[in-house]
């Protein structure tokens, strides 16, 4: 394990740990997670993915807290909008799938303890990402139309390190701006999330404890699940 080479965070995330090309960042913010808790920050790159981590300690049971996820997707979308070219759209598909440009490019991960029930507060919870800097170079091009990278759109100036540290900054203000302003999540959430063939023309909106989506059609209403 090395240390960071990230730019200065602010003093929540701690400790930092960056990890050895191709390990697992989820995995091991899971395992410290009970040692070392909230703010602990781990992340990983190797030549076409980076990877981050951060635990959080909820205050509130777990069903209300799995919102979490969809704080954690609008924060790695306002950090890729930061960096990447403004032309370049950056979007959402239920739940938590980044798109750039139409084309997947990232993927946010919500860890649970495996003894936590939904009435309960957990412990901690781990939320993560993973995001494409570049494809393989053995790739042929046009071999996987619906994803992309950093790479393929032009932005391979872009540095991991970058990536997670815009990422940090952006869930920490997410945070705390779902605190203290809830409605804004939703906001925020359906701004950038697609609309999907199976949603079709239906009205969309959040379950605002649980996070789930609300599919109404001429009012039969349809529940599709955050866990």
């Amino acid at each position: 394990m090395r240390t960071s080479r990230l730019e200065p965070l602010p003093p929540v995330f701690t400790p930092i740990l960056h990890l050895r090309e191709g390990k697992d960042a989820l995995r091991r913010a899971i395992a410290l997670a009970p040692e070392k808790g909230a703010g602990t920050l781990v992340w990983s790159s190797a030549l076409h993915r980076v990877e981050a981590a951060i635990v959080l300690e909820p205050e509130r049971i777990l069903a209300a807290s799995r919102p979490a996820f969809l704080v954690a997707a609008n924060a790695l979308a306002d950090a890729l909008t930061a960096l990447a070219a403004p032309e370049l759209p950056v979007t959402l598909r239920w739940p938590a799938t980044l798109l750039l440009n139409g084309g997947e490019i990232g993927q946010v991960t919500l860890a649970t303890p495996p003894d936590a029930t939904d009435a309960e507060v957990p412990a901690w919870l781990v939320v993560g990402f993973s995001l494409r800097l570049s494809a393989p170079a053995h790739q042929e091009p046009g071999l996987t139309p619906n994803h992309t990278s950093l790479a393929t759109e032009g932005l391979d100036d872009i540095t991991a390190e970058a990536i997670v540290g815009a990422w940090a900054r952006h869930l920490l203000a997410n945070m705390n701006e779902w605190e203290e302003r809830p409605t804004r999540l939703p906001e925020k959430y359906f701004a950038r999330l697609e609309t999907a063939p199976w949603q079709g023309s239906a009205r969309r909106g959040l379950d605002p404890v649980t996070g789930d989506l609300i599919l109404d059609r001429d009012g039969a209403r349809q529940r599709h699940a955050l866990a």
